[in-house]
């Protein structure tokens, strides 16, 4: 069976490759890009199955490149996956067409949950707890 399809889009230079050694048992990730206009510029050429994306990156933020991704008409599921755990964050990134966030701090115990959640076309919201 195909393995889903993933496309990192991260600022940190070294957070990408632990997501990475993650997820690859269980999912192919295609690509990493460290911006914004990056991330809409793979995933248009990518097609990945799900977009896991930070918000705060140069160049354009997450929540603007999947605004614009969406517009272009991409039908990749989205995941926010970032340190800002404010719900209103969570209201802003699913306004965009997310289909799930969850708190860097809980990436190891949640993201993959969340990828399977998202690929079954459900929404994922897991928070940091304060």
């Amino acid at each position: 069976m195909k393995k889903a399809t993933i496309l990192l889009a991260d600022d940190h230079p070294h957070f990408p490759e632990l997501i990475k050694k993650l997820l690859e048992p269980t999912f192919e990730v295609i690509g990493s890009v460290c911006n914004g206009q990056s991330l809409i510029e793979a995933s248009l050429k990518m097609k990945p199955d799900v977009i896991i994306t930070d918000i705060s990156m140069p160049v354009l933020n997450g929540i603007e490149a999947v605004v614009r991704l969406r517009r272009l008409g991409s039908r990749s599921s989205v995941i926010f996956l970032t340190l800002h755990s404010d719900t209103d964050f969570v209201r802003v990134c699913f306004a965009t067409g997310a289909n799930g966030f969850v708190s860097k701090p809980q990436v190891f115990t949640q993201l993959l949950t969340a990828i399977s959640e998202v690929l079954a076309g459900r929404s994922f919201v897991s928070l940091h707890p304060s």
